[in-house]
């Protein structure tokens, strides 16, 4: 991603191109380039200038259906209309991924707010600065234990509050357990912020960041990019990198071991810093892993392991109690 950023413009395109060729597959049901209609290549070559000639045989970078880099010519890239294929990609994004179940584990005792995966999901989703998808709250159980670090996202409920009180359908739940809105619907009744107990969704209040630079990008309901004003944005486990079987982006920005994610089905999570891959239920039973508010009923599925053997004492400003300071 920081590579990428370094080069705004080309980043721009290169989304843009990526995306459309996601669901020209989609569509077509195939892979790679249907999204573009291929060119007879010798078209332009003969007697165009040479500078013509070397535009033509320019190769550009695209990302296929699969999640894989690939090249093309520039002269046989044809852009499809985006209008023919927003169904499709809506259509995939409320489908989700067959046969899995995503989970993910947060370890609180590794937990020392370096907010790197709060910067990687802002920069991922064009959020501006006080606008979260996850935030690392500072907790304390009583006045007499330590404060922690809570690292706190959307916990894609299996029994979500939030899905149920929208009037037009805009948020949803998938297959594969993933909480999604789709802006595209989105009426900006803030209902579903009212209904969600863990204080997990925000509203587009202004014009989001980027806005004029993501104006021309194809809507993805899985990144939820380009945001919209006036509507609802919430984490989204990263469903875009889960598809192209990546750990998600605040998973995967962690410097220290913080996050497992992966298939509640396969029993089976890995940790986004170490690589390493346990079983869920193991991970769980013997470090007394627990949910938010279990009495609710919403079956949350981001499980905490309890702040104990911490890696990092608390420290926060140069001290090391909460006092009487307000939880960011």
């Amino acid at each position: 991603m920081s590579d990428n950023n370094s080069n705004p413009k080309s980043r721009r395109d290169f989304l843009k191109i990526g995306s459309l060729i996601g669901i020209g597959a989609v569509a077509a049901g195939a892979a790679g380039y249907a999204g573009f209609a291929a060119q007879d290549g010798k078209e332009g070559h003969g007697g165009e200038a040479e500078s013509a000639l070397s535009d033509s045989e320019k190769k550009i970078k695209v990302l296929t259906e699969d999640g894989q880099l690939a090249e093309i010519k520039a002269s046989e890239l044809s852009p499809v209309q985006k209008d023919q294929y927003t169904s499709a990609l809506q259509e995939q994004g409320r489908e989700g991924i067959p046969g899995k179940h995503w989970v993910m584990v947060i370890d609180l005792a590794r937990c020392r707010n370096v907010r790197a995966c709060m910067a990687s999901c802002q920069n991922a989703h064009h959020l501006r600065e006080e606008q979260h998808h996850i935030n690392v709250l500072r907790m304390q159980e009583s006045e007499h234990t330590e404060p922690y670090f809570m690292p706190k996202p959307c916990f894609h409920c299996d029994n979500p509050p939030c899905t149920k009180v929208c009037p037009v359908d805009a948020t949803f739940k998938r297959q594969d357990g993933i909480v999604l809105i789709d802006n595209e619907r989105c009426i900006g009744c803030r209902f579903c912020i009212a209904a969600c107990p863990y204080s997990a969704r925000v509203f587009n209040w202004f014009e989001p960041k980027n806005h004029e630079e993501d104006e021309d990008l194809l809507y993805n309901v899985e990144l939820n990019v380009p945001q919209k004003k006036g509507t609802i944005s919430k984490c989204l486990f990263s469903a875009d990198r889960l598809r192209e079987g990546k750990l998600p982006y605040c998973v995967s920005a962690c410097p220290n071991g913080v996050y497992y994610f992966g298939d509640l089905n396969e029993d089976a999570v890995t940790n986004g810093t170490s690589g390493e891959t346990t079983r869920f239920s193991e991970l769980i039973r013997k470090n007394a892993g627990y949910t938010l508010l279990p009495e609710l009923g919403t079956k949350p599925n981001v499980y905490y392991l309890p702040p104990k053997n911490r890696m990092f004492p608390f420290e926060y400003n140069g001290k090391t109690t909460l006092e009487d300071e307000h939880h960011v």
